[in-house]
Order: C-alpha cells, then sequence, then structure tokens
C-alpha cells in the first residue's frame, strides 16, 4: 500500500473571498499564492504553515464537517494577537473544571494547549501548541524539515508517466 506523505491542502467553500483572504492573512498569517489568472480566478488559495488551503467561492457556503488544526509556535503570543484582533476563541464543549481557563484548554496526557476560532465563514479551526515540541511514535524530537515559503508544488519531468508504469 502506499504512504501518504502529507496533507496537500484542504480546500472549503468561502461566501466572500477577499474577506476570507483578508481574515487568513490577519489572523492565521496565511500567503497568498499567486498561481496566475486562470487558477486565481478558480480558486483563492493560500500557505498555511508548511500546507495550503484552497477555498472555492460560492454564493452560501457550506461549513467544514467538525473542524481543522493548526500548530501554533507561541502559545502566549497567539491569544494575545486574538484578543488585539477581537477574535473570540473557546475550548469548545469541554466544560472547564473549577479554576480552569474558559477559553483554552490543556490535554491531560500531553499538556497541549487547545482553543477553537471561526472563519468568517463559520468553519471551526482548532489551535494547537506543544509547549515541549513534537515527536515521532518512538518518542524521537521531530524537527520540521522545509522551510514552507520558499517550497512550491511543481511536477516533476516524467512523474506521471513514471507512475503509471509502475502501477
Amino acid at each position: 500500500m502506499p504512504k501518504v506523505t502529507m496533507i496537500h491542502h484542504v480546500n472549503v467553500q468561502t461566501s466572500d473571498r477577499q474577506r476570507t483572504r483578508e481574515w487568513y492573512e490577519n489572523v492565521l498569517g496565511a500567503e497568498f499564492l499567486d498561481r496566475g489568472p486562470a487558477r486565481n480566478a478558480r480558486q483563492l488559495q493560500l500557505r498555511i504553515g508548511s500546507g495550503e488551503m484552497h477555498f472555492t467561492e460560492v454564493p452560501e457556503a457550506k461549513r467544514v464537517i467538525g473542524h481543522f488544526a493548526v500548530e501554533v509556535d507561541n502559545w502566549e503570543a497567539t491569544l494575545a494577537h486574538l484578543d488585539a484582533l477581537g477574535v473570540p476563541y473557546a475550548r469548545g464543549g469541554a466544560r472547564p473544571s473549577s479554576g480552569e481557563e474558559p477559553r483554552y484548554g490543556t490535554r491531560e496526557d500531553t499538556d497541549q494547549y487547545y482553543t477553537y476560532i471561526h472563519d468568517p465563514d463559520g468553519n471551526m479551526i482548532e489551535l494547537v501548541y506543544h509547549p515541549l515540541g513534537l515527536e515521532d511514535a518512538a518518542g524521537n524530537a521531530v524537527e520540521v524539515g522545509h522551510n514552507a515559503p520558499s517550497l512550491r508544488w511543481r511536477q516533476r519531468p516524467g512523474a506521471v508517466s513514471n507512475a503509471v508504469a509502475e502501477g
């Protein structure tokens, strides 16, 4: 069985591409991906961290079922940024115990912080922070192995014909 190496992009609907672009750029630091006039006319494409989000504009956007999550690099700075922009956040359906913060929580097994926000079309986004870093299944520390802004997807010459021949 082939192995999935990463999630390339998530595509969601938007009712207003300019509003969506500005919100994702301001709130999550997204970068607009200029893919040329034809592609840009069909979709809004943004880089968020090492992944991409594509947005298709429709008159009445349907929300993503459930949510998607993004990792942030500084928990306190993230909350301060959300507060400065007036973006509400909450710990989701989990009810805080006495004395716990109602707007975010920590996972009992990892001490990972989490909270939820919503984009302008109502899609729920979980913000997570691993204060001790990421590790693989064997417990080894994992470093992000690339500089996302310097990457661009491009088909290698012969990739399709080679894949068909191997399949």
